[in-house]
């Protein structure tokens, strides 16, 4: 009987072509490398071209799933791909396969100096020349757009969605001024009046490189609905993004307050157009984001099929303060 045990027990490892993760076998083909040559960890510099000239930015596949493929495309804008490093701690042992990118002017990618270049319409066409080099397609393309990357990912689908396989929307809304009238009457109102007030007379003078805005907004802000840890205790990964910030490409696209958007993107609205989308779609959103719950709800019942999914105690990096919500949903959606 022993020995009936033992064998049934070989048989079952050897069944199980390569490493277990908590009782997951994943295949031996997801730790292969696509690429022949020197191994470098997944990384590629892919050329763009703009209108300014050429450059280079800088990708990274972690795994290798040929029906899921997960391209990332961080916030900011401005950056880049880091604060997503959570991500390894929760799609690898799911075989999904995911893609750092950083996007033109941030983090590990090039870093032009005319400002022309931060502009919406040409993102969208970097994106698409970065998915045409690493073969992507309809058959395998998941694209994720957190913050900034939301705007990118929903405007991408828009004029591209023929090479999606599914969408996700993190944590932004389809309207900018919406967001401002959010951030104006909701959000400002759960800060100490004192507070706001001092705030307020910063941006009124326009006075933002001032040490006492970020001082005030960094416990007040950003602890409350960007990442709901204790500042003291933020992930490196997200200090690091922040460390990083492209603050010239921020400032132009996004303005310099944090209450709402006041840079190239503050007409920004695709409200209307939501239901030109008809690739297979998920919103997710949190109860304390800088981004109104309410509104991403109903962004997903304007795309057919759509699917809106809650992290009940996260904020903007919900990825971070309410994890296990977060990947519940995004996997969930990725393996159905």
């Amino acid at each position: 009987m022993r020995n009936f045990i033992f064998l049934i027990t070989v048989l079952s490892i050897a069944s199980c072509t390569q490493p277990c993760v908590q009782e997951k076998c994943l295949p031996l083909s997801y730790f292969q490398p696509q690429d022949t040559g020197i191994q470098n960890g997944g990384i590629r510099m892919i050329p763009i071209t703009t209108p300014k000239g050429n450059f280079k930015v800088w990708t990274k596949r972690i795994g290798n799933n040929p029906k899921i493929k997960l391209l990332l495309l961080h916030g900011g804008p401005g950056t880049g791909h880091e604060y997503f490093e959570c991500m390894e701690s929760f799609l690898p042992q799911e075989g999904i396969e995911f893609i750092y990118y950083d996007q033109l002017g941030t983090c590990n990618s090039d870093k032009p100096t005319d400002t022309s270049l931060w502009d919406l319409s040409r993102s969208v066409d970097e994106l698409e020349q970065v998915r045409k080099a690493l073969h992507l397609d309809s058959s395998n393309l998941y694209l994720l757009g957190h913050s900034w990357g939301g705007i990118l990912a929903m405007e991408y689908a828009l004029k591209y969605q023929q090479h999606l396989k599914g969408l996700i929307i993190s944590d932004m809304m389809s309207d900018a001024k919406a967001y401002g009238k959010y951030a104006d009457e909701v959000l400002s109102k759960k800060l100490p009046a004192t507070v706001l007030d001092t705030i307020r007379a910063i941006e009124h003078r326009k006075d933002f490189s001032n040490p006492q805005y970020m001082e005030l907004l960094m416990p007040h802000f950003y602890e409350k609905f960007i990442c709901r840890i204790p500042l003291d205790q933020w992930p490196e990964p997200v200090n690091r993004a922040f460390a990083k910030l492209n603050q010239q490409q921020y400032v132009i696209m996004q303005g310099p307050s944090e209450f709402g958007i006041a840079g190239k993107l503050e007409n920004w609205d695709r409200s209307n157009d939501l239901n030109q989308i008809k690739v297979r779609t998920l919103i997710i959103g949190a109860t304390y984001d800088t981004m109104d719950p309410a509104h991403m709800e109903w962004m997903s019942k304007q795309i057919s099929g759509a699917l809106f999914h809650l992290c009940p105690n996260g904020s903007h990096m919900c990825m971070w303060d309410d994890q296990q919500s977060y990947f519940k949903g995004l996997i969930g959606f990725l393996k159905t």
